[in-house]
């Protein structure tokens, strides 16, 4: 089971180049290019999943530009103050979300790795101190997150069918929305 979007899609890919296209009746030429059309979208998806967010980042930034431009000429036409007033609230609302939003996935993506080396390398360090005391309290620590981060994977994966009870999840959004430090 893989959670990375970018791994799935270039399993896929493989699947259906290695396996199922050659399983293919080559005299079914529209199975044959409905095959080869599935492949290209993976491919095509494949290759713009890590610019989605900066597109859409771009895109909003773009309309936040037009907003701001077409406040100023709209300020002083009669009859539009309720239509300029929602511009100028939505405007603002995007605004913050830029603001927010400028980090790239890719660093996110480097921050946990990063920070799961450094979680693992400090636990080893702490039971190679010997410190049984204290151990106890790490141990149930890191069985606490090891038990949530099992349970949000789980759950993200949900549809792909390995659950016996899937009604028994929690859906993943319930999940990922709790306030950080939530756990």
């Amino acid at each position: 089971m893989e959670l990375r979007p970018a791994l799935q899609i270039k399993s896929v890919i493989k699947a259906m180049v290695d396996v199922v296209l050659p399983a293919v009746d080559p005299h079914n030429k529209l199975a044959q290019e409905q095959a080869r059309l599935v492949v290209g979208m993976l491919q095509l998806l494949a290759r713009h999943l890590p610019l989605i967010y900066r597109y859409d980042r771009d895109e909003l930034s773009g309309l936040l530009a037009l907003a701001n431009a077409l406040q100023e000429q709209a300020r002083n036409l009669p009859g539009i103050e309720g239509a300029r007033h929602a511009l100028v609230t939505s405007a603002e609302a995007g605004s913050d979300v830029l603001e927010r939003a400028r980090a790239e996935p890719g660093e996110l993506e480097a921050a946990n790795f990063d920070l799961r080396e450094r979680v693992g390398a400090l636990i080893t360090e702490m039971y190679a101190a010997n410190d049984f005391s204290s151990l106890k309290h790490v141990s149930e620590t890191i069985a606490m997150h090891s038990r949530e981060q099992l349970l949000r994977e789980r759950a993200w994966l949900v549809s792909q069918g390995w659950e016996s009870n899937p009604q028994a999840l929690p859906a993943i959004e319930e999940l990922i929305s709790r306030a950080p430090g939530g756990w």
